[in-house]
């Protein structure tokens, strides 16, 4: 094996500006990078919350316009499409790579191929950090997705499920991939349960506004536990995409079908969800599509609030063996309510199992642990560059 590049310069490519679940956990590993005396430069596309917490922990942000994969390209017209802003972005970003002279090329996320191109290009080697998972996809669509990667020296799958998602589709890549589950952070202080429910059980929902998470099914469920007398209400802690606004009206014309104003309240984007989940009494992750792991569930669980999940994907990898999820099946409303009347009737059994699955969580999800991982990770790839013979794929076995 290679010698370690001590402190590696490193430009991470990201998709987005914002602080969903693939956004904080990779400002861990720019925390860990920089601790350990990296100089990191992060691209980004565009402006966000995400910058300023960036630049907080020491690393640099250049905007530097990336186009986005999304299954929406996987036809003629999407290809082309794709095609023609890659080739306005990569102008942009061979510059950016010559100007910064990093030792590395850190890829976030499947959806910003085009910086596995570049890194090939200037002969960096280069990683990605998986966050997507969808085996339920056609195989040609997560084929056209997985294909990049084979440009990728390593790759780190944040979940069992993700790995193994991506070597069903391309077996190629399975000696590339590492499992490491995302560090999380928890609150400064943990806020226990309430030890009885007087008034209304609070949920709240914290996460992206889309159809895929199962926002909508969460507003029906909480509608089938009022119907059965249950005095239940819900945040929604979140915002939609751009151009998923059309979801957002759905959501609110269904809390008006469903006569639940009142009871279902619309917060947006909240750069801190710790007060919201300390607030509430239940967390619920309602996906009706695969999830590569489950960031929101982990955060509840450190929060030690009860938590209704779906038993689907990486979420039984994040929620699993705990105490106090109560998995139900996805995209059923009755499900949901019944984990509800459940939760409402054997409060003090699962308040008691909700603290003591925050301090198992706690552990399990260090961020030290998995910025020491990751880092490793890095290291070993920056490695490659001081190599006479670098190549893809380094032929080893995974680490797990």
């Amino acid at each position: 094996m290679h010698a370690c590049v001590t402190s590696p310069a490193v430009l991470m490519a990201h998709p987005s500006s914002e602080l969903y679940g693939a956004d904080r956990v990779m400002l861990e590993t720019v925390e860990g990078l920089v601790e350990q005396g990296s100089r990191v430069v992060v691209t980004v596309p565009q402006t966000g919350p995400l910058v300023a917490e960036l630049e907080a922990r020491g690393a640099t942000v250049s905007l530097c316009p990336s186009p986005v994969l999304r299954k929406s390209s996987a036809n003629p017209l999407g290809l082309l499409k794709l095609a023609v802003e890659a080739a306005k972005a990569s102008i942009h970003g061979l510059r950016l790579i010559r100007r910064t002279g990093p030792d590395v090329i850190y890829v976030s996320t499947l959806t910003i191929p085009l910086w596995l191109l570049l890194a090939r290009l200037n002969r960096l080697p280069v990683l990605t950090h998986v966050h997507e998972a969808e085996k339920s996809a056609k195989w040609p669509v997560r084929l056209g997705i997985v294909a990049p990667l084979i440009l990728a020296d390593r790759i780190i799958a944040n979940s069992r499920y993700s790995a193994e998602t991506l070597t069903d589709t391309l077996p190629a890549l399975a000696k590339r991939v590492r499992v490491v589950y995302n560090g999380v952070v928890g609150p400064d202080a943990v806020t226990a349960p309430r030890e009885a429910v007087v008034g209304p059980l609070r949920m709240v929902y914290v996460g992206r506004l889309s159809p895929r998470k199962g926002v909508d099914v969460a507003v029906a469920g909480v509608a089938g536990a009022r119907r059965r007398g249950i005095d239940v209400s819900l945040e929604l802690v979140g915002a939609v995409y751009p151009g998923y606004e059309w979801y957002e009206a759905e959501l609110r014309s269904l809390v008006t079908s469903l006569r639940l104003e009142g009871h279902v309240r619309f917060l947006g984007f909240c750069t801190d969800v710790w007060p919201n989940l300390a607030r509430a009494d239940v967390a619920i992750v309602p996906s009706r599509l695969d999830e590569p792991f489950g960031n929101t569930a982990v955060e509840a669980l450190l929060a030690a609030r009860l938590l209704i999940v779906s038993d689907t994907s990486g979420l039984r990898e994040a929620a699993g063996n705990y105490a106090v999820p109560l998995f139900v099946p996805a995209d059923d409303p009755d499900a949901i309510a019944d984990a509800i009347e459940l939760l409402h009737r054997a409060w003090p059994d699962y308040r008691r199992r909700a603290i003591e699955d925050s301090v198992v969580a706690e552990e399990r999800h260090r961020p030290s642990a998995y910025r020491s991982r990751v880092n490793r990770e890095i290291k070993e790839t920056a490695a490659l560059k001081r190599s006479s013979k670098y190549e893809a794929g380094p032929d080893r076995e995974p680490v797990r």
